[in-house]
Parts: C-alpha cells; structure tokens; sequence
C-alpha cells in the first residue's frame, strides 16, 4: 500500500471508522475520473477543496456534481468574498499532508476546519479520496461528517 494511503487507513482506524480502501489503475483525480471508475454517480464523489481564509486552511468537502460558492464559504467565516482564496498546491501539500488529487476528508497533518456539502448526506454511500490520485473508499455521509469533524452546510452555486 503507498505510504500516504496507508496514511488514510490509519487515520480511518483512528477514528474508529470501518472503511474498504479500493485501488484502482485508472485515476481518480478528478470528481468525473472518480465517478467513472468508481461506477457511481458523479454527485456521490466527495471533492475535497482546499482554500485559504485570512491565512487559515479551510477545507470544503463538495459533491462532484456541485460547483462551490465562494461567497458562501467567506460568509460562514464571517469574511468578504476576496479573504478566500484557492490554496497552491505546496500549500494543500502543507497543510494536508496530501497531494491535490488524493486529498482525503481526514487524517491531515494540520487541524483545520472542514464544511461538508449537505447534498452528500443524501446518499446512501458516498466515495472519498484516499491519499493518491489511484485510490478511494466508501464511507456513508454521517461517519464523514463525524470522522472529519466537519459541519453539514449549504455550499453550492
């Protein structure tokens, strides 16, 4: 298992969720990707977006289907729209611990504050990153929030 899957899994155990990680040869990296080699449906991929607020990670964790509201991300921060900003590559890396296109909903070398899109809790199951662009697991949408300590919002356009 790559390292920063076994990243994942271990973070899973932590937290005391039973999760499958699967492992596939084609990429995942995308929400579309995911959905495809995954057979699902593109709104059951859990996006995991990384921004900067006021120099605080914050991450959104978004149905693939959505697109984000900025706005509404700034407001639940309570900060204009121009304080978000879309977190650099070496900065997701940073504060993640994870490369953009594996990023998972836990298990991230830095806390930070997580909003879960509530259009996920629609599904029965739903598929996460699971620390590389080749890998995802399962996990049904209450032990997301649970497992990331993130709070259930409205974040869509």
């Amino acid at each position: 298992m790559h390292p920063s899957t076994q990243k994942v899994a271990n973070a899973a155990l932590e937290l005391g969720l039973d999760v499958e990680i699967k492992e596939f040869a084609q990429t995942t990296r995308t929400a579309q990707e995911a959905a495809d080699t995954i057979g699902c449906t593109l709104g059951q991929i859990v996006k995991s977006l990384c921004f900067a607020v006021n120099g605080e990670p914050i991450m959104a964790l978004v149905s693939g289907v959505n697109q984000l509201d900025e706005r509404k991300l700034a407001s639940l921060r309570g900060v204009r729209r121009k304080k978000v900003k879309r977190a650099t590559a070496d900065a997701v890396k940073a504060a993640t611990g994870f490369s953009i296109g594996g990023v998972p909903p836990f298990g991230h070398i830095t806390p930070m504050t997580i909003f879960i899109d509530e259009d996920l809790l629609q599904f029965e199951t739903v598929w996460a990153a699971a620390g590389t662009p080749f890998t995802v697991f399962a996990i049904g949408p209450e032990d997301l929030v649970s497992g990331c300590g993130g709070t259930a919002v409205n974040l869509k356009k």
